[in-house]
């Protein structure tokens, strides 16, 4: 079952995309992590399927430095952000996971 489906806000603004940035990138907001996997409990991982965010206004694709996350990704994604040094701006908002 899908878990917070895109809007077709969210599908216009990922379409005319064409700009990445890094997921430290300064005034960076992560507007949905796109997860992708099996419910089975023996596949621990959902695969990324991608990241978009925004920047001072402008929609642009996140480029994560992963490439899975565990299905109990919250803790992942903390200790991830955490390495990096900096808050990274919706990445623990809940309506920002996507999983499918």
């Amino acid at each position: 079952m899908e878990q917070n489906p895109i809007s077709e806000q969210q599908l216009a603004d990922r379409d005319k995309v064409n700009r990445y940035v890094d997921w430290t990138e300064r005034g960076l907001v992560i507007d949905r992590i796109r997860l992708l996997g099996d419910p089975s409990p023996f596949m621990p991982f959902y695969d990324v399927s991608y990241c978009t965010g925004h920047v001072n206004g402008e929609p642009v694709n996140v480029s994560l430095p992963f490439s899975q996350v565990p299905k109990r990704y919250k803790k992942f994604l903390y200790d991830e952000a955490k390495k990096t040094g900096q808050f990274i701006n919706g990445i623990f908002d809940p309506t920002t996971i996507s999983i499918l």
